[in-house]
């Protein structure tokens, strides 16, 4: 199945973007530690093309520990300014300040130089819908300074918050790109419910998460559901069903229900620690030892 979601306000979002960027020290993006790859746009890639980086592994307590390490490495061999971040526990966050601060080390020096002094660092945070920028600034900055939601599209605008005397930040709308040239990035995107699900089969979607789950993290549908894991994927999808007496007409097992279940466990962590993606150095030595 082909995912795509692109609202005509994500387009007004990044042209907002677009005029903004001239004002901005460091971009700072959210990614999601599930699937770093996959949430990272390349409209963001062109629009912060020249600006400092900061990319922040959000949601790492929900992925898988050993791959958020691989990920750390490959952003970092890149030449990246990384950081593993929890944004609703603030895990991570206190460590940011210092990573923006090293980050714009060489325009602050050039500031000093033209005699400019005490001006703040100015950061945009941008990311996919529903990766979590508005938890983040909020746990950052000590106070709820933004709406926040588990749903994509909350923040609607931009705002300008001052954190400190040397720090203010840019909140943006999460934006999307027109049109995903790998369908695997669509496809990761909707598993972690950053388009919208009304546009979505969800029945569909969650055949293939658990097709996925099968292969990498048996355990975690065994586990949960207390399944045999023998079945296709579609006879696990009514056993779970079943299993959580999600009954519909004619007394058979209500499949879009138990859709929703396998979906909001897998983006809540109920199903563990799960990460869809692996940094290419990991994927290579799984190919080459077949290790999932």
């Amino acid at each position: 199945m082909n995912y795509q979601w692109y609202p005509g306000h994500m387009t007004k979002a990044r042209r907002m973007m677009q005029e903004h960027i001239k004002l901005i020290d460091v971009v700072i993006e959210l990614l999601d530690a599930r699937i770093p790859l996959s949430s990272r746009n390349p409209d963001i890639d062109e629009l912060s093309r020249g600006k400092s980086r900061v990319v922040l592994l959000n949601k790492s307590d929900l992925a898988d520990p050993v791959r958020n390490q691989g990920w750390m490495e490959h952003f970092r061999r890149q030449g990246a300014y990384a950081l593993e971040v929890n944004s609703k526990s603030g895990a991570g966050v206190k460590a940011i300040q210092g990573l923006v601060q090293e980050a714009c080390k060489e325009k602050r020096l050039r500031d000093r130089k033209r005699g400019i002094v005490n001006r703040p660092v100015r950061a945009m945070v941008a990311g996919i819908p529903n990766v979590g920028k508005s938890t983040f600034i909020n746990s950052f900055s000590g106070r709820a300074c933004t709406k926040t939601g588990n749903r994509p599209g909350v923040t609607k605008g931009k705002q300008w918050i001052r954190l400190n005397p040397s720090l203010e930040l840019l909140d943006t709308p999460g934006i999307l790109w027109p049109k995903f040239e790998d369908p695997q990035a669509g496809r990761n995107l909707a598993f972690i419910g950053s388009m919208n699900d009304e546009v979505i089969f969800l029945d569909q979607l969650a055949l293939e998460l658990i097709l996925f789950l099968k292969d990498a993290y048996p355990e975690a549908l065994a586990l949960r559901y207390e399944l045999a894991m023998k079945e296709d994927s579609a006879k696990l999808l009514e056993e779970i069903a079943v299993r959580r007496k999600l009954i519909g007409k004619g007394e058979t097992p209500d499949t879009a229900k138990a859709a929703g279940v396998v979906l909001d466990d897998f983006r809540s962590g109920k199903l563990g620690r799960i990460t869809i993606e692996s940094a290419p150095a990991q994927a290579a030595v799984r190919a080459a030892t077949g290790i999932s």
